[in-house]
């Protein structure tokens, strides 16, 4: 049982439903999953739209366990650690005059709400990733508040065509946006509704080539230089040194680090694939030395939280590498994928197979849809992480 506090606030001009709780995994993703929810830095907690229809989804979505008592204005909230009670407080709301007050978002019709629940339902059933659900949600729910009245599963192509078009020339939507909210359409239509000739005839935006943003090997030796906590090194050591997304080293667990076979193994990653990808002796000793120095030691993620037995958070990761990089005064529009794009980079340079490359990266063969082959193990023995190689040249130390 849970303890949930309720109240009404001005956040950013803009009334919501401010919603304080412990630490809890499943009432996150349950937020996640909720159309306007968002999670305040600020005020340390999630809020929702100042909207009975979200207000009462979101008691729709709680577990069982949870119970619902509003109470007086006059009484004050308790935060004791006794049976879940979810407290409700309106207390006045005081609004300065040079304040100005956001329009709620327009309410989305009951039937295209059941589409929405029905649509994520299918999403989950098909075990899409959390990211995907949620972008695919925010995408599907954009159509939903402009058609209104209109029931979304009566629409035509050429309707759909002509919102797309309103897409690109009224709201000035990327191609990547558009990509996104196209395959979120093309989901419902096809994958919920099973109408699967909709989409045939409406063409997609030519994506822009974005050139990846690449750090040079003395950049790199720089970075590594500009950390001073060994835990912080540790976590961008493995991301460069293997080639990891963000989300793939915040998640490596210690059973993941093969020593014998000189291998890390990358569970689950982007597109469900499991691979295997070199471990660097450099790494190893630097994985070795940060351990020994961890207190307490982790017990079961290689980089935890502040919670113990749970990972670090990607945020937390990209803050490290952002700060490194300016301690570093590396001025480049860079990000932490930076150090998978320079990894892979170096790797074509050193004159590794670009085959070889794909497959340590994950990446899927744009020629077939069968599962690419991971590296055999002889070979991802011998090829040497670029991190080996800065190391030897004396551009960096640990």
């Amino acid at each position: 049982m849970k303890i949930i506090k309720v109240s009404y606030i001005v956040h950013r001009n803009e009334r919501r439903i401010r919603l304080y709780f412990e630490a809890d995994t499943q009432l996150n993703n349950l937020l996640k999953k909720i159309t306007g929810s968002r999670w305040s830095k600020t005020l340390k907690c999630w809020h929702l739209p100042c909207s009975k229809t979200v207000y009462r989804d979101f008691k729709k979505m709680l577990p069982p366990l949870w119970e619902v008592v509003e109470i007086k204005d006059t009484d004050k909230p308790s935060v004791k650690k006794e049976p879940c009670v979810v407290t409700i407080i309106r207390p006045p709301v005081y609004v300065k005059k040079t304040q100005i007050i956001k329009p709620e978002p327009p309410k989305i019709l009951p039937a295209n709400l059941q589409a929405l629940r029905k649509f994520i339902e299918t999403l989950e059933l098909k075990a899409y990733s959390e990211s995907t659900i949620r972008t695919y949600r925010n995408e599907f729910s954009a159509l939903l508040q402009v058609l209104k009245t209109r029931v979304v599963g009566s629409l035509t192509a050429d309707e759909v065509k002509r919102y797309i078009l309103y897409c690109i020339n009224e709201l000035r939507l990327s191609e990547n946006t558009i990509h996104s909210r196209l395959n979120a359409l093309k989901f419902y239509f096809e994958q919920v509704l099973n109408r699967v000739k909709i989409f045939v005839e409406i063409p997609r935006p030519k994506k822009r080539l974005i050139l990846p943003k690449i750090l040079g090997e003395q950049e790199i030796g720089r970075l590594f230089r500009a950390l001073e906590n060994k835990k912080h090194k540790a976590i961008l050591f493995t991301a460069y040194s293997a080639g990891l997304r963000v989300s793939e080293t915040v998640n490596l667990q210690i059973k993941d680090i093969d020593p014998d076979r000189m291998q890390i193994l990358v569970e689950n990653s982007k597109g469900k694939k499991d691979r295997y990808v070199m471990l660097s002796p450099v790494l190893l000793d630097i994985l070795r030395n940060y351990l020994k120095s961890c207190k307490p030691r982790p017990i079961k993620y290689l980089f935890e939280g502040a919670t113990a037995g749970e990972p670090l958070a990607s945020r937390t990761a990209q803050h490290i590498f952002h700060e490194a990089k300016e301690k570093a005064g590396i001025h480049k529009q860079l990000s932490f994928h930076s150090l998978r794009h320079s990894f892979a980079t170096h790797l074509l340079e050193n004159g590794v197979d670009i085959k070889y490359i794909k497959d340590l990266l994950g990446h899927f063969n744009i020629n077939t849809t069968t599962r690419y082959l991971h590296v055999k193990r002889e070979m991802l023995v011998n090829i040497k992480s670029p991190l080996d190689e800065i190391y030897k040249s004396g551009n960096m130390d640990f």
